[in-house]
């Protein structure tokens, strides 16, 4: 453990499982305080445990549903309380679904973006006002390579996740022209290995069976220059850059976390 966040207090969102819990554990283990933040209750309690088993007294666990303006607003004001401030916010719950802009029905793409975009919105809008009380601050919101390159069956995912990328920016300014000394940045994965590709071992197999999973990560991998899909600790690491001091003169930007995709 080198401390790179030692004595920061950091909210993570859908930090129940996969990449989420993967920050959660990381900010834990470079010395932060963590507030573990789903609306899987079960999830929340079992990362927690989990956490403060192996870095004890580290970790608290809320339940969120990152659409509501009001749970929002009750669980800063208690991540503050639990925590003794916050300095550190990683907008991190999203979903991916849809397909194209004939096929995505209206109902769908609205989902979408109140979890992948809303979202990232009312945890900005209500953690500033607190952060700037515990700066220097950082914030750390998760876009997808999605949110940078198109794709043609993605109409909703690609729509959310460039809102967050350009939302991020603004943010970014407010906060640098308010001299709140919070800096906003977005971090942009491609396929990451995380219960999250389990939807794809069946989705469009029509009457062909599933694929093991072994198989699906190499076909994803074929897509990657480095021709691997990215682990979890992959984007813990960017995001522990992004919230520590080491990137105090990073902010309105994006780190792509994408294997070399967006180079192709």
């Amino acid at each position: 453990m080198s401390e790179r966040v030692n004595g920061k207090m950091a909210f993570i969102t859908g930090a129940a499982q996969g990449i989420g819990e993967a920050i959660a554990f990381m900010l834990a283990k470079e010395g932060a305080k963590v507030v573990v933040a789903d609306i899987n209750k079960q999830g929340v309690t079992s990362v927690t445990k989990k956490i403060n088993d192996k870095y004890p007294g580290k970790a608290f666990g809320v339940d969120l549903d990152v659409t509501s303006e009001e749970q929002w607003k009750d669980t800063l004001k208690k991540a503050e309380e639990l925590m003794g401030g916050l300095n550190i916010l990683v907008n991190n719950a999203g979903i991916s679904a849809g397909s194209t802009i004939e096929e995505t029905d209206y109902q769908t793409f609205q989902k979408v973006m109140k979890i992948d975009t809303d979202s990232v919105f009312l945890g900005c809008k209500y953690a500033v006002p607190i952060m700037k009380n515990y700066a220097p601050g950082s914030i750390v919101n998760t876009s997808s390579i999605s949110g940078l390159i198109a794709g043609h069956n993605m109409v909703a995912y690609n729509t959310a996740k460039a809102g967050v990328w350009l939302m991020s920016k603004s943010v970014a300014l407010h906060c640098a022209r308010q001299g709140y000394q919070i800096r906003c940045n977005t971090i942009h994965p491609t396929f990451i290995n995380t219960p999250i590709l389990d939807g794809w071992l069946t989705d469009n197999r029509g009457d062909r069976p599933p694929l093991e999973r072994d198989e699906l990560l190499r076909k994803l991998g074929k897509q990657v220059p480095l021709g691997v899909v990215g682990d979890t600790d992959d984007v813990a690491y960017a995001v522990l850059y992004l919230a520590s001091d080491e990137s105090k003169f990073v902010t309105g930007s994006e780190l792509k976390i994408d294997g070399g995709i967006s180079a192709m």
